[in-house]
């Protein structure tokens, strides 16, 4: 058996971003909670989410004739495979060499690396405090 794919294709990731945003839901829910381009067709989100359940990243119950999908994985979680499958395939795991793209194409500059840089220091301080 195949392992089970940890990174969502586009079509997959549009299609759950309904799911975390909006709860569970039908197939007509969840075409009438897509926004953007290209329109789908009923039939091509009802493949998805059977794929998707397929895959384990939604569970599905029968409620009356039709099916209702729920997220089982955060987009936290898939936030962070999609982001470890980039920085392995295009960055060879180098967190270091990111960072260095995002610089030279100007997507990260000096200002917003000190609000990251203070964002993680109060990160950090909320960590440490006892509940």
């Amino acid at each position: 058996m195949r392992k089970k794919a940890r990174v969502l294709t586009p079509l997959e990731r549009r299609i759950m971003r309904v799911l975390w945003e909006g709860g569970a839901g039908n197939v007509q829910k969840v075409l009438q909670g897509l926004t953007g381009e290209p329109q789908l067709a009923y039939t091509t989100v009802q493949t998805t989410l059977n794929v998707l359940q397929r895959k384990g990243k939604v569970k599905r119950r029968l409620v009356g004739r039709a099916y209702e999908y729920s997220a089982i994985v955060s987009q936290e979680a898939a936030d962070s495979h999609a982001l470890k499958d980039v920085l392995q395939k295009v960055f060879r795991g180098s967190v270091d060499d990111l960072l260095l793209s995002l610089v030279r194409s100007k997507q990260l500059d000096a200002q917003k690396i000190a609000e990251l840089q203070e964002r993680l220091r109060a990160s950090e301080s909320a960590e440490e405090e006892p509940e």
